[in-house]
């Protein structure tokens, strides 16, 4: 009697079949050929097929736990991560899979496949012919929707088991369509081990995505989910190469392949081990993936990296490493405006899995920029203001260059270009390092102090922490006219993006740009700049006290390159200096880059005070920050007070200052107001700034909020 149960269960089966294909292929109501249906007559049975699955829906639980993936800009991998039972279960579609794959598997595991529901009435009966005539199965009459629901809700292999996968496959492609059931038997086929889906099986096996797929590779991945252990052909080669070759001459019967392809596919051996999946950008998927599970599966996080870039990003930092001492390492940051276009966290994966751009470091003299671009603004300086490079006490603290020189009356420009450090404090002072740290830190640059005490002016010579990134998105401002915007890592985030804020104007910002394009190369990258595709590139380099960091930034017209060299311990490395480590790398990354298509923002106003050649008379000389003489009233801002809530009329605010040494001239939100200005417009209600200049370079400034009328 137990010998007649699957006998049975095949007549069973058949007449679910024969009933199935009655009522909903011959009267025209299957879902999937709508052209045959009146409107009233599909609504009744979509409304049916939704009826049935609120009673019994199929549990779809294991297409939604698959591996969490990043993915670049164009949708390639760039890193998976195994699921909760440690299978690699990639998503797969078969618009991403070679057509002629879906041939032979079809043809091989389900030929009419794209005619019936679920269950294929002709194989059935084919089926119970062969098991009456033989007193035993020969061949099964299991179809890929079948395969789907087992794969989907896996049991052991009874009679009941077999009943409830035909009644599901009748569901599924019901509910999903062929190609939802299609979709889903190419991510969860198993290809041995802990292999699951068409891509991860193609990624491991054949180092490549089944996009293209020759025929021998095509036929091994159709045989292998037969008996993905069995045909493991890493472990079992022999059998791998056998049970493909038959594939291929079932393929060559069915006139899907000439004999001589499938002839020459036969010959070719079989992989003889697993590739690991791509494992791009490490250190920024972990933590995209860590930020995005919240405990659940299956993420799918698409960035902005360009893998190939990504790639080869990769391969020069582990090329850069080498040559640097015993302990050392780099991370570098690509920006394209403000999307993240490739990131190297460190050189040396997976030996080191902490993220290096994201460490709090010393800038060095990198932060020196920032504060001429807000000194600019303030018109507090000139390009051609003319600073003493000598050597000064700033209370107790008496700072000295890098060189341990003194370079006597040189212009800010020429100060920022030599990186010198007395005139930097000095210009610091002017901004304020508490107004200089706060207008970082609302940038989104997150600076770390030290003490606890306020930012003090050996903020300009790298007393700070700060990151890589932070770094690299305040000089991509720069390169956006002044405009500070976050890093734009995903395509599609989770959260709202912060608001955009001002830095500095465009014109301060386009003038500090045009300094450091003209900075002095450093030894031995003058032969690197611009031997592949020459672009004005914007420099800063940077060294930290002790020889703990070394970096250099650079700007392009659309790119920003941000690189740190050091050790991953905060250890000292003598003779490591961002002009001599840091540099030629970054020049090297940027001939990784394709030409700019952009151009940088020009500045609004071409009459500018700060695009004239000659500083004007208040700004012809910085007296570094001593005290004026006695005899000069100290110049303040009497109206409108700092603080002051002010509504808006049709005059204007009025502007009254006393003190310091005529003329007065007086800056409204980092816009010159023309000379003897007495009342201010502004555009609308907000928050404004006020400063006044005299003749000397002595400023007040005054902070207030506009009041829309009522």
């Amino acid at each position: 009697m137990a010998k007649r149960w699957p006998v049975i269960g095949l007549i069973l089966i058949l007449l679910f079949g024969l009933w199935t294909w009655n009522r909903l292929v011959q009267r025209h109501v299957s879902p999937f050929a709508p052209e045959a249906l009146n409107a009233a007559t599909f609504g009744q049975k979509l409304a049916h097929a939704v009826s049935l699955s609120a009673l019994a829906p199929p549990d779809l639980s294991r297409i939604h736990g698959h591996s969490s993936l990043v993915l670049d800009r164009q949708g390639r991998l760039l890193r998976a991560f195994p699921t909760a039972n440690d299978t690699w279960r990639l998503p797969t579609r078969a618009k991403d899979v070679d057509p002629l794959y879906l041939r032979m598997l079809k043809a091989s595991e389900d030929q009419r496949f794209d005619q019936h529901l679920g269950l294929d009435p002709l194989a059935i009966a084919r089926a119970i012919g062969q098991a009456l005539a033989h007193g035993h199965i020969i061949s099964g009459a299991s179809t890929l929707s079948m395969q789907t629901a087992r794969l989907l809700e896996p049991k052991s292999r009874t009679f009941g088991a077999k009943i409830e996968e035909a009644a599901r496959a009748v569901q599924l492609s019901l509910l999903l369509g062929r190609g939802g059931v299609l979709d889903i038997y190419l991510s969860l086929a198993p290809f041995g081990g802990t292999l699951e889906g068409v891509t991860a099986a193609s990624l491991a096996w054949f180092g490549h995505t089944p996009d293209r797929l020759t025929p021998a590779e095509a036929a091994l991945l159709v045989a292998l989910p037969q008996s993905p252990e069995r045909l493991r052909p890493d472990r079992h080669p022999e059998a791998a190469k056998a049970a493909r070759n038959r594939i291929l001459q079932r393929m060559e019967a069915h006139d899907i392949l000439l004999p001589d392809v499938a002839h020459a596919a036969q010959m070719e051996d079989v992989p003889r081990f697993q590739r690991a999946l791509p494992r791009l950008a490490p250190h920024l998927a972990e933590g995209l993936v860590a930020a995005a599970q919240d405990g659940a599966q299956g993420k799918i996080l698409h960035t902005h990296i360009d893998a190939n870039l990504q790639r080869a990003l990769e391969v020069l930092g582990q090329s850069w490493r080498g040559k640097l001492e015993p302990g050392s390492d780099l991370a570098v940051v690509i920006l394209d405006g403000n999307r993240l276009i490739a990131h190297l966290g460190s050189a040396d994966w997976p030996t080191r899995q902490l993220d290096l751009s994201r460490a709090v470091r010393s800038p060095g003299s990198t932060l020196k920029p920032f504060i001429y671009a807000i000194a600019f603004d303030d018109l507090a300086l000139h390009p051609a203001t003319l600073m003493d490079d000598m050597p000064q006490r700033f209370g107790d603290w008496q700072p000295r260059n890098f060189d341990h020189e003194f370079h006597g009356t040189v212009t800010a420009r020429e100060a920022l270009q030599r990186s010198l450090n007395i005139p930097a404090v000095q210009a610091l002072e002017r901004v304020g390092p508490a107004r200089f740290a706060a207008l970082l830190n609302r940038c989104g640059a997150r600076l770390e102090f030290p003490t606890a005490d306020d930012p003090g002016l050996p903020l300009a010579l790298g007393g700070v922490g700060i990151r890589l990134t932070d770094l690299a998105m305040l000089y991509a401002a720069l390169g956006q006219g002044g405009l500070c915007r976050p890093l734009d890592i995903l395509q599609n985030p989770a959260v709202n993006t912060p608001p955009a804020q001002r830095l500095v104007d465009s014109t301060a910002a386009q003038v500090v740009l045009d300094i450091l394009e003209n900075s002095p190369m450093p030894e031995g990258v003058a032969s690197i700049r611009g031997t592949q595709r020459p672009r004005r590139i914007a420099f800063k380099t940077g060294t930290s006290y002790g020889y703990r960091d070394a970096w250099t930034v650079g700007v392009s017209a659309q790119y920003t390159v941000a690189v740190w060299v050091g050790r991953a311990d905060g250890g000292a490395s003598p003779g490591s200096v961002g002009r001599l480590t840091a540099a030629p790398l970054m020049f090297k990354a940027f001939d990784l880059l394709p030409p700019d298509h952009r151009a940088r923002p020009a500045a609004r106003d071409p009459q500018h005070p700060l695009l004239q050649g000659t500083a004007p008379p208040a700004l012809a000389r910085l007296n570094g920050g001593k005290a004026e003489q006695a005899s000069i009233p100290r110049l303040r801002i009497l109206f409108p007070p700092d603080g002051a809530s002010i509504e808006s009329i049709n005059e204007g605010v009025a502007l009254n200052a006393s003190g310091g040494l005529a003329p007065l001239r007086w800056i409204a939100n980092g816009v010159p107001l023309p000379e003897n200005t007495r009342f201010w417009h502004p555009e609308g209600a907000g928050f404004g700034t006020l400063v006044v200049l005299d003749s000397s370079g002595r400023r007040a400034e005054t902070r207030i909020r506009v009041l829309a009328p009522e």
